[in-house]
Parts: structure tokens; C-alpha cells; sequence
């Protein structure tokens, strides 16, 4: 009995000897960048131009109404007759009311404008409120 020589070769000498064809080495960078496009999109945060403009557009709309209410409160809190106004705003139960006295108050027109802003308004009335 003749000792056979071992002929297998190992998963490296395999990797290294491994020629791809050109169809292979396409199909294997389409199938990566589809790859990096799903997991950039599903859970890497990407998003489009679209989802990004509205999201900058709602932040900055927000922002401007939390810097409108806080004009709004501080224009409230230094009126010449404050205290009284406090009370009476306090005694108020129904947020609609609420809202109301402050735009009728002149508290949520801001400097520029000649209509109030119900939501400036709104935002005023909770942050008195608290």
C-alpha cells in the first residue's frame, strides 16, 4: 500500500488560487452598494432632501413659536398692571377663554405685525398657566 499525498488544499490556498470572472466582481459591487442604500436608509438615519426640508422647516416654525410665546409671557409679566391681570387670567378655567384674554390683551402681537397668531397665543396662555 503506496501512501497517498494529501491534496486537499485549505479554505486559504482556495481563497488565494480563486479567479472571479467580470460578471462576478459586477454583480458583487451591485448587490453592495444595494446593500449600503437599505442599511443607510433603514437604520443608518439617511434620509432625502424632501423628508430633511420638512423637518428643518417644522423645527424652525416651532422654534419661532416658543420664542414668539416667550415674548408674548414676558410682555404679559412686565405690563404696568401685571398682578391684576395674573389673577384675573388664573381665574379663567377654559383653555378657549384663556386664549382669548391674552389675544385680546395685545400680548401675542408681535412687534411687526398686525394679526395675532393663535398659536403664539396658545403657547403663551400654557406657559402662563404653569
Amino acid at each position: 500500500m503506496a501512501m497517498q499525498s494529501s491534496s486537499k488544499t485549505s479554505i486559504f490556498q482556495r481563497f488565494d488560487s480563486y479567479q472571479p470572472s467580470k460578471a462576478v466582481l459586477v454583480w458583487a459591487c451591485v448587490v453592495t452598494a444595494v446593500a449600503t442604500i437599505v442599511v443607510g436608509f433603514n437604520w443608518g438615519g439617511w434620509v432625502t432632501g424632501g423628508t430633511s426640508l420638512k423637518a428643518a422647516t417644522t423645527a424652525g416654525e416651532t422654534a419661532s413659536r416658543q420664542l414668539a410665546s416667550a415674548i408674548c409671557v414676558e410682555r404679559f409679566r412686565t405690563a404696568p398692571d401685571a398682578a391684576a391681570k395674573l389673577t384675573e387670567f388664573k381665574a379663567l378655567t377654559d383653555s378657549y377663554k384663556k386664549r382669548q384674554f391674552i389675544e385680546a390683551g395685545g400680548w401675542a402681537t408681535m412687534p411687526g405685525q398686525t394679526s395675532i397668531d393663535s398659536n403664539i397665543a396658545e403657547g403663551c396662555s400654557t406657559a402662563l398657566s404653569a
